[in-house]
């Protein structure tokens, strides 16, 4: 039933737009402008390490043919950089930038902006900007990176339990054991053979072109990927020594556990940690948080699973629940720096997607920490229970035996098998909560970090020492069109502003529309609406003056005609700066 759910999460969820963790800070030229000269250069400046692709930069001329520019490169060796070389001469006309980059935590990220040069061209038709995200693709890339999660926390948490807790009958754990084996094997070859199409926003098919998965294999995403699939094969020795009933050495012990953690590394050099401030900690930290996850989730669910098949002696249960606590003070400690780390500031865990869905987690943990005091309290009395039957079959019965007619009383559900199925029970809810704590956990590792959603809105400085423009994109829908509206306020400061409003359809190419108005309000200080008074002005709506008197956080009103009769007003909230 959890995994019905999960999957159709991971499919409805799979149509959305990319989550990526690089955000885009500045373009030079800037979008919308129109410049005197033409540019020799592209740069788009973002908030971490990117890497590029053979097709980062698809320039369009006026007229809609691609322009050849050269290979894409990092500006002046920066990696945080995109750049690109633009012909010597350009015609006159409104150029469309379409951009792909991979974050350096390897999650794609694209958009697209506009230039003129001259003057902006009389009409822009819809454009073909390159492919965004593929739903198929991202879903099935999304499952499988959700299926190891999964799998490495049954792999890691089963092994665990069986060095550290030794029970006395582990049989019943080989089928999990080799289950999860099986299931991140395949998953992790699922995600290299779809890297490349999932980094280029194509479909599955594109999977099996020999180019695109060379490139894969040399990238660091691939490296981790190839380093996880060498490493399961010496985790299958390790399982098959696992049945042996014999205690393992210390030489043995130690490189199981290195084996554990060269495994969570894997995750850690392609995750969040691996871009952004204080690298070194935050590996260490992410590494530390998901040995900790697995030997939680997955030594509960190897208890759960001897509880419910074998008579698990009480001191193997009381065992695992001084792991657990353990494992919950690391995964405690690791995530408030890992909250902190990608939060950046109070507001942000309300004003931000990642903040939202951190709160989320939280309340869900909360569940699972109660579901574990449930289980600490029965596993105490279980211990207790068997504790008082070992002493009771101690004591030596009277001679001649009990009599007849206590012999042949019916039996009483004693202490011990109470305490053992109300643990059973909380040890389920526990195992049911984990798993919802790890798709959120997986979902977070796939959203933009607050961090970086801050820093991005922050008014940036372009290469020409000009401060950047405000820049609003609103999504709309009405009747059968949807799209969005990219409003583009220049400075984006107190004064005057010159307005740029930019129609974009589904397929993200720029359409036309019969009417576009703009209108702006300041709920604080109870002024507005002001009327933008846009024009159309050949392909995009714009007006050379609004005049905005104070400095705050004002609301942006579009309304958008599709047709005579189809319009829709959409609205946001954009920051104006004094």
């Amino acid at each position: 039933m959890l995994l019905g759910a999960l999957l159709v999460l991971l499919v409805l969820g799979g149509a959305g737009t990319a989550a990526a963790h690089a955000a885009l800070k500045a373009t030079d030229p800037e979008d919308g402008t129109v410049l005197r000269a033409a540019p020799r250069h592209i740069t788009l400046t973002f908030t971490e390490s990117v890497g590029l692709l053979d097709d980062s930069f698809r320039v369009l001329d006026p007229d809609n043919r691609r322009v050849r520019t050269g290979a894409a490169q990092h500006a002046e060796g920066r990696s945080d950089t995109a750049s690109v070389t633009l012909p010597k001469k350009l015609a006159k006309g409104t150029y469309v930038v379409a951009w792909r980059v991979v974050s350096a935590d390897s999650h794609p990220v694209g958009g697209a902006f506009t230039f003129s040069v001259g003057k902006a061209s009389a009409t822009v038709a819809s454009v073909d900007t390159g492919p965004v995200e593929n739903p198929a693709t991202a879903g099935l890339y999304n499952i499988a990176r959700y299926l190891a999660y999964l799998a490495v926390a049954l792999v890691i948490g089963t092994a665990a339990f069986v060095v550290l807790c030794r029970p006395d009958d582990r049989s019943p754990l080989h089928k999990p054991l080799v289950a999860g084996w099986w299931t991140l094997l395949a998953a992790t070859l699922a995600l290299l053979v779809l890297r490349a199409p999932y980094e280029t926003g194509t479909g599955p098919a594109t999977a099996f072109d020999a180019s695109a998965f060379t490139r894969t294999l040399t990238s660091r995403p691939g490296l981790a990927l190839l380093a996880r699939l060498a490493l399961l094969l010496i985790t299958a020795a390790f399982a098959v020594r696992l049945r042996k009933r014999d205690a393992w050495p210390r030489p043995l012990l130690a490189a199981g556990t290195a084996l554990a953690v060269a495994l969570a590394l894997t995750w850690a050099v392609s995750e969040h940690a691996s871009a952004g401030i204080q690298v070194p900690l935050a590996m260490l930290s992410s590494v530390l948080h998901l040995l900790a996850m697995a030997v939680w989730l997955g030594g509960l669910t190897a208890l759960l699973v001897l509880l419910q098949r074998t008579d698990l002696p009480a001191a193997a249960v009381a065992r695992f629940s001084r792991i657990a606590f353990a494992s919950v003070a690391v995964l405690v400690g690791t995530g408030v720096y890992q909250s902190w780390r990608g939060l950046g500031s109070w507001s942000a865990l309300t004003g931000t997607t990642y903040g939202r869905l951190l709160l989320v987690k939280l309340a869900a943990v909360v569940l699972l920490l109660t579901a574990a005091g449930l289980s600490r309290r029965w596993t105490a009395r279980l211990v207790t229970a068997d504790a008082e039957t070992a002493v009771r079959e101690r004591v030596p019965e009277p001679v001649g035996g009990p009599p007849a007619s206590v012999a042949e009383e019916p039996a009483v559900p004693t202490a011990g098998g109470t305490s053992r199925r109300n643990l059973r029970r909380s040890v389920l809810a526990e195992v049911a909560v984990g798993v919802v704590v790890l798709v959120i956990t997986t979902v977070l590792s796939s959203t933009l970090p607050g961090r970086a959603a801050a820093e991005a809105a922050q008014a940036p400085v372009t290469a020409g020492g000009l401060p950047a423009a405000s820049v609003t994109t609103i999504p709309f829908e009405v009747g059968r069109a949807r799209g969005k509206v990219q409003i583009t306020l220049d400075p984006g400061r107190v004064g005057d502003n010159t307005v740029q409003a930019v129609v974009f359809g589904p397929d993200g190419g720029i359409v036309t529309v019969p009417e576009l108005r703009l209108s702006l309000t300041l709920p604080a200080q109870r002024i507005g609406p002001l009327d933008a008074k846009l024009t159309d002005q050949g392909g995009y709506w714009g007006t050379d003056s609004v005049t905005l008197p104070i400095a705050g956080t004002w609301t942006m009103k579009a309304t958008i005609r599709t047709s005579e009769i189809d319009q829709v007003s959409v609205t946001k909230s954009v920051r104006i700066s004094a």
